[in-house]
């Protein structure tokens, strides 16, 4: 009879269930985590090694730029500055490096819309020019044929505020007068990197004379002259002391492009593509008062 009974029980265990220790599940949480955890480090590692790298371009272009207006600069003072440049006594040699370290420098212009940049404005001086910018066929024309002992072009800048430009070339006859000749000129935004220049007027200042300076063979013809212009009527007299002006709205304007600018150099060129290299005398006004262009 027992063995009738043990018989028909079923094959299967009426007990309960034996759950499973609550270690296991955390065991197998505590795995996940050390995945996430591993995943996460990768994560972090990649974005501190992506950061780093980033840096160190920064970095390198920003030394790469540094040491291209640097070989710039040197190139200016080996081709023996503004006073060959305006003569004519750079080479063909001097002019071709000095192009070619313009183009480097280009290269890594650090302002994208440099047109409506608060680092335009500001006095700058002019360094180089191309050999089709009116400005050096200007000084050329006036100062080319005459010996630097009789006349000179000792400084050429310009002054650019609130879109208009003062160019002063100071002229200096026999070492011992000084004359400035002045062009105004009015600037318009046409894009990040074009404006056009147009000219407005022309100025000559009345001349300063350094006596002291004036050589022993023309004191007395000088001494004629200031008195000859002692004699004259009064509104004549303070025409000559307050200087000459030209109108030249509607006679010259230009497109140019703005190919560097930072807070030391500006880079522009013409229509033909010829440089002008200004380095910077003054710096600009506050930021916070220029208006941006709108495209």
């Amino acid at each position: 009879m027992a063995t009738s009974l043990q018989n028909l029980v079923p094959p299967f265990s009426c007990r309960r269930p034996s759950y499973t220790s609550p270690s296991t599940p955390i065991a197998i949480f505590r795995g996940g985590r050390r995945r996430n955890a591993r995943k996460t480090l990768r994560v972090c590692r990649a974005m501190v090694e992506k950061t780093v790298q980033g840096a160190s371009s920064t970095f390198a272009k920003e030394m790469e730029r540094l040491s291209a207006k640097e070989s710039l600069l040197l190139a200016f003072k080996d081709a023996g500055g503004f006073e060959a440049l305006v003569t004519g006594k750079t080479t063909d040699v001097q002019c071709i490096d000095v192009n070619e370290r313009i183009i480097s420098l280009e290269k890594l212009n650090p302002t994208p819309r440099p047109s409506t940049s608060p680092n335009l404005e500001g006095r700058w001086n002019f360094e180089w020019f191309g050999a089709g910018s009116p400005v050096l066929l200007f000084a050329k024309f006036l100062f080319g044929r005459i010996p630097p002992t009789l006349a000179n072009l000792s400084k050429l800048d310009v002054l650019i505020k609130d879109g208009c430009g003062t160019a002063t070339a100071q002229v200096k006859i026999l070492n011992s007068i000084e004359n400035k000749f002045i062009i105004s000129t009015k600037y318009s935004v046409e894009g990040p990197l074009r404006m056009k220049e147009e000219y407005v007027e022309g100025a000559f200042e009345s001349p300063k004379v350094n006596e002291e300076a004036v050589p022993e063979q023309l004191k007395g013809a000088f001494g004629q002259a200031f008195d000859t212009l002692q004699q004259l009527p009064v509104p004549i007299r303070d025409a000559v002391s307050s200087g000459m002006k030209v109108p030249l709205s509607g006679t010259f304007q230009r497109l140019i492009l703005i190919s560097y600018l930072d807070d030391e150099i500006l880079i522009i060129r013409n229509a033909a593509g010829e440089p002008e290299v200004l380095t910077r005398l003054e710096a600009g006004p506050d930021p916070q008062n220029i208006t941006e262009y709108e495209s």
